[in-house]
């Protein structure tokens, strides 16, 4: 390697270490106030006492255990329909040919190109009408269907060499065992990436749950933490901290049990 790739490369890993030390910051700081006093959290003192009276005082302030109940009950309905609509779908656009499949894909990749945001106020009239507003239903609804699961699975499923699907149907697969047999065990990678980003997107998704839930027994953690940290009732920041950690405490645990899958499923899924 030459002198002038070292430097480059030198320059790429440090700039990649004051990226991390920014992002990594806030969680440091999170941590630091949580578990000290609050005459404490902003005196970086290393000798300041610790203290667990901030969790027990946020988890007493507010029913996190519900909101966290909820939360898993919106990510465990929204997933699996992703999961089977796309996969469905992914097919169809890869093994038939039917006139206008090439439209038909368009338009779902027009969907990403459409933020959730502008369609707030239509969905909320239509899961008014349904009968939906303030259930974990209609706050999933809009959101099973993603285009963006379509997408990477339609190009994991063109991937697969055309001889396994043959050999399948040599030996009395039907189209749908096909699917389940070849397409799907193939396409795990995806499949669990994909996963990560949903689960992950729709546990910290806060403006369209703020909408449509107005009850504890609907109401998930981030707008639990939002109602919680509210400036009208006072913010301490050591307790507002702990009830911060204690709500991303699921998918920091997770991360750091599975880190190494997670990062092997986004290498095989090709997603960077």
């Amino acid at each position: 390697m030459t002198y002038k790739n070292k430097f480059t490369s030198s320059l790429e890993l440090m700039g990649a270490y004051i990226l991390a030390a920014f992002w990594v910051l806030p969680l440091l700081y999170a941590f630091w106030a949580a578990f000290h006093y609050s005459n404490d959290a902003i005196h970086f003192n290393i000798f300041s006492p610790l203290t667990l009276d901030n969790f027990r005082e946020a988890w007493s302030q507010a029913p996190f255990l519900r909101y966290g109940l909820n939360t898993f009950l919106l990510v465990s309905f929204i997933l699996p329909g992703q999961l089977l609509i796309s996969t469905l779908a992914a097919y169809a656009f890869v093994r038939f040919k039917f006139s206008g499949a090439n439209v038909a894909f368009a338009l779902v990749l027009v969907q990403l190109m459409i933020t959730p945001e502008i369609l707030i106020v239509q969905n909320y009239v239509t899961l008014s009408k349904l009968g939906l507003v303030d259930t974990i239903t209609g706050m999933g609804l809009p959101y099973v269907a993603s285009a963006f699961c379509i997408f990477l699975l339609r190009q994991t499923f063109k991937s697969i060499p055309k001889e396994l699907e043959d050999a399948a149907e040599l030996e009395g697969c039907s189209t749908m065992g096909i699917l389940w047999k070849v397409y799907v065990p193939l396409a795990t990678p995806t499949f669990i990436a994909f996963s990560l980003v949903s689960v992950s997107h729709h546990w910290n998704n806060f403006l369209w749950p703020l909408i449509i839930s107005n009850s504890v027994e609907t109401r998930p953690l981030t707008v639990g933490l939002g109602i919680f940290g509210s400036p009208e009732t006072g913010v301490d920041w050591s307790i507002m901290s702990a009830a911060t950690l204690i709500s991303v405490a699921p998918l920091l645990i997770a991360f750091l049990i599975f880190q190494k899958q997670f990062v092997q499923s986004f290498m095989q899924a090709g997603i960077k």
